[in-house]
């Protein structure tokens, strides 16, 4: 029986090598039968195109550059519908006009389920950020929209304005700074004020800690750690760690609201008004924060990179701000700061007297929000262009693929707030999301980014500049920047406060 023997002496080896080298070969091992698997799987007539190369080959530039990822797998399989695995996960790119139509349109693609396995950023806690059920996904849309309503968001804009002003006035007269540092920095505390409650956003120290926390989320977030989560590699330990630390964080700020007793007027209060579960209380706020932090963030940091570069967009957002403020700000005897000035505009002069800011966000996220919209099929199987997309399979569509598209945008990278729509195309311009999956927080997000933008082009005049302080041509987006489109090339903002700044 020498093979018999052979085995065992094999196995006695195994068992005395130690734990590094079992981990090692148990993760060989589970790669070599992926790519066995892959290698012997066999497609049916109907199946979108698979990407020219071995699967595992897809996992790095999916994760890191997914840009120029996707980009070249449309390229690669001529085909404007194609698929590549990540491990086990079957996952299929879509792209045009008529599959831009179906993904947006298909009840079977499910939104939440598809960020699950594609994403990572966000505090994964099972039963209040993850694993949640239907209810409780609808409960938390539904106490979203109530922080939206127009009482709530009036009440709210003094408030954010005034956090503004504290943020801008720990800046210089005058000076440079990095937008991504500076700008995400005011959002972040922006988010902050209008998703959670005073207990944390009046705290700096504790604002700061929590940025600091996302970030390491961000980090964190890592090829191993989004499709392995139960590998205990040193990034997925700093996100649980991270994760405990927004978690315990939060529950603290609850736990103090309900002890005091004391009334405060913010969202917590109005969560804890409505006798909801708490664990929906933590996951809204743990959740909502970075969602809206990440992705208004990104927009605010390229407005103001933008404006700083276009004096003539800049002197027309002055321009328009001044008009809101000589129709619905009356002078006092004495001068007022700009915040307190700018906080007597009424919510519906914001949404619909304010033209040119309009403008100028929907180009902003046009042509620097990297997004990826994320489903996973849990329906039956359906057909995008004629390619099936099987039960359980995830399915991409990039918005580069409409918002970069030279056909519907002459020159696509040129920051352009005059560009006219293209009407006759469905689904032109999907910066907010489309058909049943719009972001639900867009009415907060374009007040927040229209206050911060009033307070910079009247409080501020700024342009861009290279490290040798020097006027340079704007920067370019990087779209493989999956979270904050920064570009690769550094650059700063300088700024000079205006007499209008108090």
């Amino acid at each position: 029986m020498p093979y018999t023997v052979g085995l065992q002496t094999a196995a006695a080896a195994f068992l005395s090598a130690g734990l590094p080298i079992q981990f090692t070969f148990a993760i060989v091992s589970f790669l070599l039968i992926v790519f066995l698997l892959d290698a012997f799987q066999h497609d049916v007539p109907d199946t979108p195109k698979s990407l020219p190369r071995c699967s595992l080959l897809a996992i790095h530039p999916f994760f890191r550059k997914r840009f120029e990822f996707l980009n070249w797998g449309i390229y690669a399989t001529g085909s404007t519908v194609f698929k590549f695995k990540l491990l086990r996960n079957t996952v299929v790119v879509v792209s045009g006009e008529s599959a831009r139509q179906a993904f947006f349109a298909a009840k079977e693609l499910d939104l939440t389920e598809g960020f699950k396995i594609l994403s990572g950023a966000i505090p994964m806690v099972k039963g209040v950020t993850s694993d949640l059920q239907s209810k409780r996904i609808a409960l938390i849309h539904k106490r979203l929209a109530a922080v939206q309503r127009e009482a709530s968001l009036s009440q709210l804009i003094p408030v954010i304005l005034e956090d503004i002003r504290k943020q801008m006035d720990s800046w210089d007269g005058a000076g440079t700074f990095d937008p991504f540092d500076k700008i995400y920095e005011l959002l972040f505390q922006v988010t902050i004020r209008s998703l959670s409650c005073s207990e944390i956003a009046d705290d700096p120290v504790l604002v700061s800690r929590l940025k600091v926390l996302y970030d390491k989320l961000e980090t964190g977030t890592t090829p191993a750690t989004v499709l392995l989560p139960w590998l205990p590699t040193p990034s997925m330990i700093k996100k649980l760690w991270a994760t405990k630390e927004i978690y315990d964080i939060v529950v603290r700020a609850i736990d103090a609201r309900q002890k005091s007793g004391v009334y405060k007027r913010d969202t917590l209060q109005m969560l804890l008004e409505t006798g909801d579960d708490r664990l929906v209380v933590v996951g809204f706020i743990m959740g909502l924060i970075i969602a809206g932090a990440r992705a208004t963030g990104t927009t605010a940091c390229w407005l103001s990179t933008y404006l700083g570069g276009h004096p003539e967009w800049r002197a027309k957002a002055a321009q328009e701000v001044s008009s809101l403020l000589a129709a619905h700000w009356s002078a006092s005897s004495e001068r007022e700061s700009l915040s307190k000035r700018l906080a007597a505009i009424p919510l519906k002069a914001w949404e619909t007297e304010a033209p040119v800011l309009d403008s100028l966000i929907r180009e902003t996220t046009r042509v620097a929000q990297p997004h990826v919209a994320m489903r996973r099929n849990i329906g039956r199987d359906i057909y995008i262009d004629g390619k099936i997309i099987p039960t359980g399979s995830y399915v991409v569509y990039p918005f580069s693929d409409v918002h970069l598209d030279p056909e519907l945008y002459s020159d696509p990278w040129k920051f352009d707030p005059g560009r006219q729509e293209p009407k006759e195309v469905p689904l032109s311009y999907i910066g907010w999301g489309a058909g049943k999956t719009t972001c639900l927080g867009t009415r907060l997000a374009k007040v927040e980014l229209k206050l911060v933008t009033a307070m910079l082009v009247l409080g501020f005049r700024h342009s861009v500049v290279d490290a040798d302080d020097q006027l340079r041509s704007l920067p370019t987006p990087n779209w493989n920047d999956t979270l904050l489109c920064r570009p690769n090339e550094r650059f700063y903002l300088k700024y000079e406060k205006t007499d209008q700044y108090l």
